[in-house]
């Protein structure tokens, strides 16, 4: 069942939404604030966004923006005012459609089914790549690509890579690391998994590929994909 994050300040409209889109068949997780949604995003799985933009504290185009940086769920930017520019404005930070309020909640429905069906068929075109940001993983090619870069793993530096990337933000220790990408039954040394994410870095590095930011040490516990 599809996820939706809905992002307003309002409680009544957040509750209208839930009550228009539930029975329709999706989960809904509501949050007051850009901050929040942009943390909501970070934890959960969240296939589409509808996103208020007037908002106190980060209105609803700052917050799509920092969306982008790290996502590309799709976002329906909702608002009273139906101004040119101000649709305009909310394509160009990044929103996939606008909608202006009051709404017809079957065109609501109907917009987020569209861009929900529009998405799975991208994904499905992807699922032979784990991407973040403008960085790819090919699980086919068994590279990691980052814009014009390409740059071929070996099955060790593919399965950490994967793991990590997977699951942006999540912290694995290295006994976990170490039981996905070799043999839980071997006697492994846990230093192993330290020298091949060193090996790794070193790698990419020499290939002008900028991994300092993202493939990042947790000390004393182990590594992390940092969006």
């Amino acid at each position: 069942m599809p996820t939706i994050l809905i992002v307003d300040d309002e409680t009544r409209m957040l509750n209208l939404l839930e009550l228009y889109l539930e029975p329709k068949g999706y989960d809904c997780l509501k949050v007051s604030g850009g901050y929040d949604a942009i943390l909501a995003l970070k934890k959960e799985r969240i296939d589409l966004v509808l996103l208020d933009v007037m908002m106190p504290e980060i209105d609803g185009w700052k917050t799509c923006m920092k969306i982008r940086e790290f996502s590309n769920v799709p976002i329906i930017m909702l608002t009273a005012r139906s101004d040119k520019e101000d649709v305009i404005n909310g394509l160009d930070v990044g929103a996939d459609d606008y909608i202006t309020k009051p709404f017809d909640e079957d065109i609501l429905a109907a917009r987020v089914h569209a861009l929900l069906r529009r998405q799975e068929s991208q994904n499905q075109e992807q699922n032979n790549a784990i991407v973040r940001g403008e960085f790819r993983l090919s699980t086919e090619a068994y590279s990691l690509e980052y814009k014009d870069l390409s740059l071929s793993l070996t099955l060790k530096e593919f399965l950490l890579l994967e793991t990590l990337m997977k699951h942006p933000e999540r912290v694995y220790t290295r006994e976990q690391l170490l039981s996905i990408a070799w043999d839980i039954n071997a006697s492994t040394d846990i230093r192993t998994v330290d020298s091949h994410i060193r090996n790794l870095r070193d790698k990419l590095k020499r290939v002008n590929i900028p991994i300092e930011k993202h493939l990042t040490t947790v000390w004393g516990i182990g590594y992390q994909w940092k969006i």
